[in-house]
């Protein structure tokens, strides 16, 4: 598929999202627009799958299949390469047509029929190794909710209106590369994101953003065997890393239960096999899901200064997680638990990148022990990039990039980079946006390791220390202008020339008045 055509679908996809304008709230329709996008994927992906493994039958087209010995071993084989299964008349083809019908007779409505697919798409997986990434998948589509209508009817036709235009539009799976329907779903997140206000930040990470965490952790690396990501959102974060290298397996937790339904969408979507990830839902300070496990790569955009039990709860100061370092991250300001959060899980051979506000640079306290501890007793500190102000939905404050190893191949110093001025972006309507260009700058700075006037300095572990440990970046990268010097007596003629001209404007102008017999103004 090409750029344009891939564009095109974009396009498609958005402009339904735009027919429910004024009718549903951008936040309650996001969750029917992503849903039933993702139901007519399963759809497809059912009937192609399908359809191949009819190709030796007398039976081609799996849509009018009959045979229920046939359609027992078409289960079979789905639930074990799919993970799922649907009925040939629960396709989404089938239900379109069907609610189609309803609407000209104005009786029968599939709303409960569309429910109960949804369902069985979810109890086909029961007992399977699927199960736990389609469990609960479709709890955020609310076919009885006042929010898209006040009566059946009225809820009806627009589910109804969605499928069709939905049903309009060929994804031509058999087609095309595996991530270009899921780009175009990641592209719709964003869309929303956009309008979200300050939730935005709960599910989507800007894509250069990503783009950036992605490639700082895929250095020197084209396989990784893990991803991981505390606080996944939509799951766009690990998807991207997937573009700089080939990744093996991927991870997740994520609090929120509409944007862990989200993120296993977006799995699925960007074609990544059930077997190959494992996204979890709750708390990842107080019930971390994948403790025993360590990650090749951990990327994140945890919630900025989050509240957590921090102090109020004493079984901290033995977890594992802190308790070495002495002091536990501010009830207030979580920023720090992240990030031990994350070093704790990170493998030997490991990168973490992962985005904090600048607080965590700087502050005191306990934050600032364990910044100390974290670069003289442990150091894991490889990289502190400063990004601009405005970049993220929901938030105007600046933000910056931690880059954490433990097996530091530079060892003896620490490079900051300073990529918030004007020049390393460009404004896009009320949001300030990264170009590719400020990307592959940033990068190639941190992978070289350059001092770069008023852009990046490497700095030894020593001026660190003499700084108190403290990494604002304005004491280690001089972004400081020297204005023009002013020469005082070129300065001093220039008003006397100025001064001469305006009383010799002045007699002419008091001239003119004793001609015309008015009072001159002055």
């Amino acid at each position: 598929m090409s750029e344009d055509q891939k564009r095109q679908l974009e396009s498609k996809l958005w402009g339904i999202a735009n027919l429910l304008r004024g009718k549903v709230s951008a936040d309650d329709y996001r969750d029917y627009i992503l849903g039933f996008i993702f139901y007519k994927y399963l759809s497809e992906r059912q009937y192609l799958y399908a359809n191949g493994l009819l190709e030796t039958e007398e039976f081609k087209d799996y849509l009018t299949l009959k045979d229920p010995e046939l359609l027992e071993a078409i289960k079979d084989e789905s639930l074990q390469s799919l993970g799922y299964f649907l009925k040939p008349e629960e396709l989404f083809a089938s239900i379109t047509a069907k609610g189609n019908a309803a609407t000209e007779t104005d009786s029968n409505y599939i709303l409960e029929d569309l429910k109960a697919v949804l369902n069985h798409i979810e109890q086909s997986t029961m007992g399977t190794d699927s199960e736990e990434d389609f469990n609960d998948l479709f709890s955020d589509i609310d076919l009885s909710s006042n929010k898209i209508g006040r009566t059946v009817k009225a809820r009806n036709e627009v589910v109804v209106q969605i499928l069709n235009h939905l049903d309009s539009i060929d994804f031509r799976l058999e087609d095309i590369e595996s991530d270009v329907l899921g780009d175009a779903y990641e592209y719709l997140i964003g869309k929303f994101a956009a309008g979200a206000g300050k939730s935005a930040g709960e599910f989507y990470t800007p894509q250069q953003v990503s783009k950036i965490l992605a490639k700082l952790v895929s250095t020197d690396k084209d396989k990784l065997k893990s991803v991981y990501d505390p606080t996944c959102g939509s799951g766009s974060l690990l998807l991207r890393v997937a573009k700089e290298a080939q990744v093996s397996e991927f991870y997740g937790q994520e609090l929120t239960r509409t944007t862990y339904n989200l993120a296993r969408m977006n799995m699925i979507l960007h074609g990544v096999h059930y077997r190959q990830f494992d996204i979890r839902q709750d708390d990842t300070l107080e019930n971390p899901q994948h403790l025993d496990q360590r990650f090749e790569a951990i990327v994140a955009n945890p919630p900025f200064s989050a509240h957590w039990k921090g102090d109020d709860n004493p079984l901290y100061n033995s977890d594992e997680r802190f308790s070495q370092y002495g002091r536990l991250a501010p009830k207030t300001k979580a920023d720090f638990a992240f990030m031990q959060h994350m070093l704790f899980q990170l493998a030997d051979n490991g990168i973490m990148a992962s985005v904090f506000p600048h607080g965590v640079l700087f502050r005191g306290g306990a934050e600032g022990l364990i910044r100390q501890y974290m670069i003289k007793e442990m150091n894991v500190l490889d990289a502190v990039i400063g990004l601009p102000a405005n970049i993220f939905y929901g938030t105007t404050i600046p933000t910056c990039i931690v880059v954490l190893k433990k097996c530091r191949k530079f060892d003896d110093n620490i490079v900051f980079i300073d990529a918030s001025s004007d020049e390393n972006y460009i404004k896009v309507g009320n949001q300030n946006e990264l170009r590719d260009i400020d990307v592959e700058k940033i990068i190639d700075t941190y992978r070289n390791r350059e001092t770069i006037d008023k852009y990046s300095y490497v700095a030894s572990l020593e001026e660190i220390a003499e700084n108190d440990y403290n990494l604002n970046i304005p004491r280690y990268v001089d972004t400081f202008e020297e204005e023009e010097q002013v020469d005082l007596d070129a300065t001093a003629a220039e008003i006397q020339q100025l001064d001469a001209a305006l009383k010799s404007n002045e007699s002419v102008l008091k001239g003119f008045c004793e001609e015309l017999g008015i009072k001159a103004p002055f």
